[in-house]
C-alpha cells in the first residue's frame, strides 16, 4: 500500500492506494498500519481522505488464524470519520472481502467500467462455500454495483475519467465538516433567466420529461455532476453551484416511473441528503412527484420503512432548503421532497404546480366513484371529466398561496435567480434541535 499527502485543487488530502503489483494490493499487518496512521493523519488534520483500491482483499496468510480477532479497526474508524471528513473510494480494480466494505463505508464510490469489481468474496471462495460458478465482472462489475445494488456512485470509463471524478466531487465539499464549502466565482449571472423551461417542461401533468434538462438550465454554465444516475433513474441526485455556491440537488425524474417514489428512490434521496447536511451543502428539491408507488409488491418490498428513511433524511437536515414545486406534489411524496412541514427556507409554485393528498382522477375515483356509476354508460365520461376539472381547480397553486402556504408563485424562467438569492439569504441559517445522542434511524 502506498500512503501519502498531496493536494487537490491547493487543498490537502491523505491517500491510501492499495497496489496490486505488490502482493495483489492484499491487506496485510504492515500494510494495515501504514493506512491507519494516514486515518489517523487526515481525522487530527481534518483533510479529505481518498482510497484508490485495486485490492485482492485480506492477506489470508496473515489472517487465517487467532490474530485476526486482533483486526477490524479500519472499519470502526470510517465510521468515526462519517460526516467530519469526505471520504472516497474509487474502484480502480478489484476490492474483495475487507477492501469491499471500505466503499460500502464511503461518501463516493466510482468505479471503473470493465476493471473493477467489488464483492464480500472473490469467484473462488463463492465457488467453495456455496458452490456457485461466477465471474467477478458478474457477481460485483460496475453494471451492478451502479446500475442495480446502488453501492456505487458513478460509472466511468477508464482510470483518467476515475480521477478527475474524484477531483471534482472534492471540489463541491469542505476538507471538512468543520469549514464551509468552497465559493467558486462564475461568468453566469445569477439573473439569467431560464426561458427554455418553457418548453422542457409540458404543461400537461401525463407527460414526460427529462428533468436533468431542467437542473442543468438552473445550475451554473449547466454544470451538473449526478451521484448514482444509473440506479433508482425516478429520483436524480447531484450536486452544481447556483451564484458559485456548492448546492446538493434533489428532482424527481418523470421519464421513470412518471417521478413516483419506490423503495431505491427513497433510500437514493435519503443518503444523498445526509450526505449534504453532514457538510453544510444547501439542498433544492425541484418537485414533480405523484406520490410513492402502491401495491403489495411494494409493501413486501418495505415500502413504508424506506419511505420513512426518506421522510427522516428530510426532517432532520438542518442546511439551508428550497423547494420548488414545478407540476405534482401529491400525498407523502410532497412531505418528503420538503414540503412546508420540513422547514424550507423559501417554498415557490411554478403555475402548473397541483399539490393535493392525491391526483384529480383518483381522488374522483374514490370520492365520486357512486354518483359515476349511478349515471348511463353514455354519460359517465362526461361525469368523470367534469369531476376531475373540478378537483384540478381546487388543487391549483394559487389556493395554497392565497393561504400562505407556499411562499410565492413564481415564472419558470425566473426560478435560478430566484433559489440563487435564497441560498445566499439563508447561508447564516441556524436551527437548534433538542438533544440527543441520535435518532434511532429507519433502516
Amino acid at each position: 500500500v502506498i500512503t501519502g499527502v498531496g493536494e487537490v485543487d491547493g487543498r490537502k488530502v491523505a491517500v491510501i492506494a492499495y497496489d496490486f503489483t505488490v502482493m495483489a494490493g492484499s491487506m496485510g499487518m504492515v500494510t494495515e498500519l501504514k493506512a491507519t496512521r494516514m486515518r489517523e493523519l487526515a481525522l487530527r488534520e481534518r483533510m479529505p481522505l481518498i482510497w484508490l483500491i485495486d485490492s485482492a482483499g485480506a492477506r489470508i496468510q496473515e489472517a487465517s488464524g487467532s490474530m485476526f480477532a486482533r483486526t477490524g479497526d479500519l472499519f470502526k474508524e470510517q465510521v468515526i470519520m462519517s460526516g467530519v471528513v469526505p471520504q472516497v473510494a474509487a474502484m480502480m480494480g478489484p476490492g474483495a472481502a475487507g477492501t469491499a466494505y471500505i466503499p460500502g463505508l464511503a461518501d463516493f464510490v466510482p468505479m471503473v467500467k470493465g476493471n473493477s469489481n467489488m464483492a464480500l468474496a472473490g469467484p473462488h471462495l463463492v465457488k467453495a462455500a456455496v458452490g456457485e460458478e461466477v465471474t467477478a465482472e458478474d457477481m460485483g462489475g460496475s453494471k451492478v454495483h451502479c446500475k442495480i445494488s446502488g453501492v456505487a456512485d458513478l460509472e466511468v470509463p477508464d482510470d483518467e475519467s476515475c480521477l478527475e471524478a474524484v477531483r471534482k466531487y472534492l471540489s463541491f465539499f469542505p476538507s471538512s465538516n468543520l469549514e464551509g464549502a468552497p465559493v467558486l466565482p462564475t461568468q453566469d449571472p445569477l439573473e439569467r433567466r431560464a426561458e427554455s423551461l418553457y418548453d422542457i417542461v409540458p404543461a400537461n401533468p401525463r407527460q414526460a420529461y427529462d428533468v436533468v434538462k431542467v437542473i442543468k438550465e438552473i445550475v451554473d454554465d449547466e454544470d451538473f455532476f449526478p451521484m448514482k444516475p444509473d440506479w433508482a433513474r425516478n429520483v436524480v441526485t447531484g450536486l452544481a453551484r447556483i451564484g458559485g455556491r456548492s448546492v446538493g440537488i434533489v428532482a424527481n425524474q418523470p421519464k421513470f416511473l412518471g417521478g413516483a417514489l419506490d423503495v431505491n428512490g427513497a433510500d437514493k434521496a435519503a443518503r444523498f441528503v445526509w450526505l449534504c447536511d453532514a457538510f453544510d451543502i444547501p439542498l433544492l428539491f425541484l418537485m414533480d412527484c405523484p406520490g410513492f408507488i402502491v401495491g403489495s409488491a411494494v409493501e413486501k418490498q418495505g415500502i413504508i420503512r424506506h419511505g420513512a428513511k426518506m421522510l427522516f433524511a428530510v426532517a432532520e437536515a438542518t442546511v439551508p432548503k428550497v423547494t420548488v414545486v414545478m407540476r405534482k406534489g401529491y400525498g407523502a411524496g410532497y412531505y418528503v421532497m420538503n414540503g412546508r412541514a420540513y422547514e424550507p427556507d423559501l417554498i415557490v409554485a411554478w403555475p402548473t404546480a397541483e399539490i393535493s393528498v392525491m391526483g384529480p382522477e383518483g381522488a374522483v375515483n374514490i370520492i365520486f366513484r357512486r354518483q359515476i356509476e349511478a349515471l348511463p354508460p353514455d354519460e359517465q365520461v362526461e361525469a368523470r371529466d367534469n369531476f376531475v376539472k373540478m378537483i384540478r381547480d381546487q388543487i391549483s397553486p394559487e389556493i395554497a398561496a392565497g393561504w400562505d402556504f407556499i411562499d410565492d408563485l413564481i415564472d419558470p424562467a425566473d426560478t435560478r435567480s430566484v433559489v440563487g438569492r435564497s441560498l445566499a439569504d439563508a447561508s447564516t441559517k441556524t436551527v437548534e434541535r433538542p438533544w440527543r445522542k441520535h435518532g434511532v434511524l429507519p433502516v
